[in-house]
């Protein structure tokens, strides 16, 4: 994910409050502590050269790219001292600096200061969450609040706020263009609403609060971790009857790589779960693995994360006090689109009555399927409960639509979908993608990588880094980050993006074939990529928008996987190469709007609750309790669980990244609907003039203007929520 506008490049790891981006990324009960005292800058760097590689500029071709060939775990502690030595030495001279304070001898060196530390923060970005051990997560535990700390106290430094005050008093004066002023006042608001105004002794608390903050991120993220490492195993092979071979062939090889040949592993991630809560027909099976899935973090063992969460909410609530806030929610909102708590839980609740009403149809439709199967002697009665709904859902959608997910499975090869995707942004934005895998380092041997270039100049725009699947370090959900964004100032940079999804990988010498839902997740992060790979700005302090829009670029781009030319091009039958044929393009096509009430209110429900447990000045000590209590309130269907319950909710509590934020996923998707539709009005999703309005207006600028504005340039007005309505089958008055 992006990082936010700045007054300073800060690492990513500590923009988004730990090394997690999204979903937490093990071990356990490490006394966690913070002091109210200040923490000693460290050390200067010694004057000789360091030969740690993970300080050095970055060789190679596209200018650069990391050296992930010599990561070491043991090289980051050397590496995050230097760097902070060389942080607090470049900040310094812009504090010592005897002229005036103007944009040029304030706002640009701390705009290039921190390369080293951002190397660094890269390639520890990679080691926590894709690369991950037990050293691995002692050293975050000990050296995120350390960061945390020294960048808190390092922004709050009065002397360097009164350089930006004093810019911010003139910026009407002193001949700044648009893009300057944006950045000084959103720099000073920035500083004021982190506490720059505070007094001394509540400066301290604030770093206190904020090393104890990372030191509880660090812990969440080792405790979901861990039990996303667990299995459960199988032993007997008629257990399994439902799922496709090839699934089949990959939960044998992962239990034979757990020392367990003969067994059959189901990794306790989405990825691995899922599969099995749709086909599998053994019902007790479904449930153990449903349980064990909903449960993570909420098993009263080493792992349990609720006391962890209760300490993170208690903060917060402390946190947003003292900088002014009434609550964490209205805290984290000040610089989003939406601005309040109000305005997201009123968008919200215009969607929520629908999918919940929508939600008893599919029940009941579910529950006459049981029926009917029970009364004809093919199961026993039942009473639709969680783990019967993805499995039922798919009857139902067999019944409606003569639409079994398993026609379309081997028609879903990922490699095959990967060209496809890479062929959209081509006929949209002129992206080319050459793979040159072998050519550059990479962090796992099964990482593929890829020059990327504009079709029409050949100019190269960046790498684009793939790491599509599961392994054990890793965590679990799919992301995108950049290793290197792109900007103007300081010297023209291209752009390391990657996409990190968790798919299972299909037994060796087999295509890897994924779900429509998978192949929905792989659009959606290659969305993000686009948008960071399109980036042409000048200054990196407006690079980062607002959260709620975050997840519009990447929400529109799942559209084009839908689309007849994607499917007909590139979804082939993984055994004869055939093309999907028509009658099944049909069929999907028909069921676009199925199962909305179950996607939504699961969805929704996770947002909803984030948005109640943030906005409320007492924060909630029984972490469980209050989940149940809140649901039970807003009607919940019983048959449905949160997409992310609160114990494993890392968008929430693996950082401050997503919390009272989770909502921004319909925000977006209000726009995505309503992009959508503005292609739909021009005669469909392959028009250049939509595509290049949607380009240069809204993919290309960044942060360099308000995006609410920037939308309206776009589509002439604000976003319609009705065409989100109509896209999932609610009705629209």
């Amino acid at each position: 994910m992006p990082r936010h506008a700045l007054p300073f490049r800060r690492p990513l790891s500590l923009l988004l409050a730990s090394s997690a981006l999204l979903a937490g990324c093990t071990n356990m009960d490490r006394p966690m502590t913070a002091s109210a005292e200040p923490v000693a800058a460290p050390a200067p760097a010694p004057t000789t050269v360091s030969t740690n590689p993970m300080l050095a500029e970055w060789t190679g071709p596209y200018e650069g790219v990391p050296p992930w060939d010599k990561m070491d775990p043991e090289l980051f502690p050397d590496a995050f001292t230097r760097a902070m030595a060389e942080v607090k030495a470049e900040v310094q001279a812009v504090i010592d600096n005897p002229a005036a304070p103007t944009f040029e001898n304030t706002h640009v060196p701390m705009m290039l200061a921190g390369e080293t530390m951002e190397r660094v923060s890269a390639l520890w970005g990679v080691q926590t969450s894709n690369k991950s051990n037990d050293r691995v997560e002692d050293i975050d535990a000990e050296w995120s609040p350390k960061l945390t700390t020294f960048y808190t106290e390092l922004f709050l430094d009065p002397k360097l706020f009164a350089r930006y005050k004093a810019v911010y008093d003139a910026r009407q004066t002193s001949g700044l263009n648009a893009q300057q002023i944006r950045i000084v006042e959103r720099a000073y608001d920035e500083m004021v609403r982190d506490g720059a105004n505070l007094s001394a002794a509540d400066k301290g608390k604030l770093v206190a609060i904020n090393s104890k903050l990372e030191s509880l991120f660090s812990a969440f993220s080792s405790k979901l971790l861990g039990d996303e490492k667990l299995y459960t195993f199988v032993t007997d092979k008629a257990d399994l009857a439902g799922l496709d071979a090839g699934f089949i062939a990959s939960l044998a090889a992962a239990a034979e790589a757990n020392g367990k040949p003969g067994q059959w592993a189901i990794k306790n991630t989405r990825s691995s779960a899922q599969p099995v809560l749709q086909n599998a027909t053994n019902r007790a099976l479904r449930e153990k693995v449903y349980k064990a899935f909903v449960s993570r973090g909420d098993n009263g063992d080493a792992n349990d994360t609720n006391q962890t969460i209760a300490e993170i909410l208690a903060l917060r609530q402390q946190r947003a006090e003292l900088l002014g806030f009434p609550t964490h929610a209205h805290y984290r909102m000040a610089d989003t689109m939406a601005k309040t708590p109000e305005n997201a839980m009123a968008l919200m609740m215009k969607v929520w009555p629908a999918a919940v009403a929508r939600v008893k149809e599919e029940v009941a439709d579910m529950q006459a399927i049981a029926d009917a199967d029970a009364k004809a002697g093919k199961g026993p009665k039942i009473t639709i409960e969680p783990w019967d709904y993805r499995f039922y859902s798919e009857k139902v959608r067999k019944a409606k639509y003569d639409l079994d997910e398993s026609e379309v499975k081997p028609y879903l090869q990922l490699d095959k979908l990967v060209d496809g995707m890479f062929w959209s942004a081509g006929q949209l934005y002129d992206m080319g993608f050459r793979e040159n895998t072998g050519t550059i380092p990479v962090f796992d041997p099964k990482v593929r990588t890829f020059e990327v270039y504009n079709l029409k100049s050949g100019k190269n725009i960046g790498v684009f880094y793939l790491d599509n699947f599961a392994r054990d370090g890793k965590r679990s959900g799919a992301w995108m980050t950049t290793y290197r964004s792109q900007q103007k100032l300081g010297g023209a940079r291209n752009v390391l993006a990657s996409n990190n999804n968790n798919f299972t990988e299909a037994a060796k010498g087999e295509p890897t074939l994924i779900s429509l839902d998978d192949a929905a997740t792989l659009f959606h992060e290659f969305g993000h990529g686009i948008h960071f790979l399109l980036y042409d700005i000048n200054y990196p302090a407006l690079a980062g928008v607002p959260r709620d829009f975050v997840e519009y670029p990447s929400q529109v781009n799942e559209n084009w996987l839908m689309t007849p030319e994607v499917l007909s091009k590139f979804a082939t039958h993984y055994k004869t190469g055939a093309p999907m044929p028509q009658a099944l393009l049909d069929k999907i096509e028909a069921s676009g709007k199925f199962n909305q009430g179950f996607e939504t209110v699961e969805y929704l429900a996770s947002a909803i609750v984030d948005m109640k447990l943030h906005d409320r000045k007492v924060p909630p000590t029984d972490v469980d309790k209050f989940e149940r209590e809140t649901l039970a309130a807003m009607g919940m269907p019983r048959e449905i669980v949160m997409r992310h319950r609160l114990p494993q909710f890392g968008h929430l509590f693996s950082s401050d990244a997503y919390s009272a934020g989770y909502y921004s996923y319909l925000w977006s998707e209000t726009m995505d609907a309503d992009t959508w539709a503005a292609f739909t009005e021009a005669g469909g999703p392959w028009d250049r003039t939509v595509a290049d309005k949607f380009r240069t207006i809204l993919l290309m600028t960044g942060n360099e203007t308000d995006r609410a504005e920037a939308y309206r340039a776009f589509r002439g007005r604000d976003p319609d929520v009705s065409a989100l309505l109509k896209k999932r089958g609610f009705p629209t008055d």
